[in-house]
C-alpha cells in the first residue's frame, strides 16, 4: 500500500460549494450544456458548449459509453397491517423477484412486513436486513414485472434534486439499452444522438459497456482515511465487441476517452496488468483515489461531483487534487451548474 494514499483524508477533497449551482433541471436541448476544459498535465482550463466537444475527439479515438438505462425503482407503498405509508428504493436484483432495497421508515419494516402499491397489483414481502441496514424484499404481481414497475415507479432521482422531473426520459441516456439502474450515468446525458452521429463520422469509434450504477454512488465518504471507506458494489459487463473496440484504439496509439465515472470503473475493473480488456462480466468494488495508474483510460468526459465524494477523489487520480480543486474554484466562480443535470468538464 502506498505511503501517500494511506495518509489521503477525506478533508483533502472538501470544497465550498454554493447550493444554488447544484442544477434542479435538466436543460431544453442536452448539447447545449457548458464545457469545462482540463488538461490533466498542465492544469490549464478552457471554457466551451458541450457540443464543441467534436473538435477535441480525434479520427481513430474511442469513446467509451454505459448503455446501462435507470429503472423507475422508487416505488411508494403502504404496509398492509397498518396502512401507514413506506418508500422502497430497488437497489439490486438479487433472484427472480427478490431485491435489495433501501426501505424509509427503515425501522418499519421487519422480516415478515408485508406491502402493498399502487392499485395492489405489486405486493411484497421483507424477508431479511443485509449491510447497511438494506432489506432483501420479495414482490408478488401479475405479468411482467418490469410493466407493473413502468405503471408504479418513479425515477429514483439523487437526494439533492428536489424538483419533480417532468418527462421521465430526461434521467436517461440516449443510448440506454440494459435496465437495472438505481441512478443515471449521468455524463452521458449531454449527448443527443445527432452529436454521436457527428462523432461517429469524424471517425471516432464507439464502444458500449454496461455497468448498472448503485446508489452507493451517493453514499457519502464517512470516514475521514478515505482507505477505510468501504466501495459498493455494482454490476458490469463488457462484450468481445466493446472489448475489441477499445483494445484496437489502445494498440493503434490512439485515446481510449471514458464517458463518465461509470465507464471508466468499468474498464479499469476488467482490465489486465497490461491494459488489455477480454470480454467478461462481474461485480466490482473499484476504488480509484489519487496513487491510482490508469490501465486503459487517457480522457474522461464527466460532471461536476460532490465535494469530499468517492467520484471527485477518482477524477483527482486522473488530473491531480491541486489540479482538480483549481478547477473547480474557477468553475464555481464562473457558475457552472454542478451534478447530475449540470454541466460537464473534458479532462484531456
Amino acid at each position: 500500500m502506498d505511503t501517500a494514499a494511506n495518509e489521503l483524508k477525506k478533508s483533502d477533497f472538501y470544497f465550498d460549494l454554493p447550493q444554488e449551482l447544484i442544477a434542479q433541471d435538466p436543460l431544453e436541448d442536452r448539447s447545449s450544456s457548458r464545457l469545462f476544459m482540463l488538461d490533466k498535465e498542465t492544469g490549464q482550463t478552457e471554457h466551451h458548449v458541450f457540443r464543441d466537444i467534436v473538435e477535441y475527439l480525434n479520427s481513430g479515438d474511442c469513446l467509451v459509453l454505459n448503455n446501462t438505462k435507470v429503472i423507475p425503482a422508487r416505488l411508494m407503498g403502504t404496509k398492509v397491517d397498518t396502512g401507514a405509508a413506506i418508500e422502497v428504493l430497488l437497489l439490486k436484483r438479487q433472484d427472480n423477484d427478490v431485491w435489495e432495497t433501501l426501505v424509509k421508515p427503515g425501522k418499519k419494516a421487519r422480516p415478515g412486513t408485508k406491502l402493498t402499491f399502487g392499485d395492489g397489483s405489486l405486493t411484497a414481502e421483507v424477508i431479511d436486513v443485509v449491510e447497511e441496514g438494506d432489506r432483501l424484499i420479495k414482490f408478488h404481481y401479475e405479468g411482467i414485472f418490469e410493466e407493473v414497475l413502468d405503471r408504479l415507479g418513479e425515477m429514483p432521482l439523487p437526494p439533492y434534486i428536489t424538483h419533480k422531473l417532468q418527462d421521465k426520459n430526461r434521467y436517461q441516456t440516449v443510448y440506454a439499452k440494459y435496465e437495472g439502474s438505481a441512478a443515471a450515468p449521468t455524463a452521458g446525458l449531454h449527448f443527443t444522438n445527432e452529436l454521436l452521429e457527428k462523432i461517429t463520422e469524424k471517425g471516432v469509434k464507439i464502444a458500449y459497456v454496461t455497468l448498472h450504477v448503485g446508489l452507493g454512488t451517493f453514499r457519502p465518504v464517512k470516514e475521514e482515511k478515505i482507505l477505510d471507506h468501504h466501495m459498493h458494489s455494482e454490476f458490469y459487463r463488457i462484450t468481445r465487441e466493446a472489448a475489441d473496440t477499445i483494445n484496437e484504439a489502445k494498440a493503434s496509439g490512439h485515446r481510449v476517452i471514458c464517458v463518465g465515472t461509470t465507464s471508466c470503473r468499468t474498464v479499469e475493473s476488467a482490465a489486465d496488468e497490461n491494459g488489455k480488456l477480454a470480454p467478461c462480466s462481474g461485480n466490482t468494488e473499484i476504488f480509484i483515489y489519487p496513487g491510482y495508474k490508469f490501465k486503459v483510460l487517457d480522457a474522461l468526459i464527466t460532471n461536476f461531483h460532490l465535494p469530499e465524494s468517492t467520484l471527485v477523489m477518482l477524477v483527482s487520480a486522473l488530473a491531480g487534487k491541486d489540479h482538480v480543486l483549481q478547477a473547480y474554484e474557477e468553475a464555481i466562480k464562473e457558475r457552472y451548474r454542478f451534478f447530475s443535470f449540470g454541466d460537464a468538464m473534458f479532462i484531456k
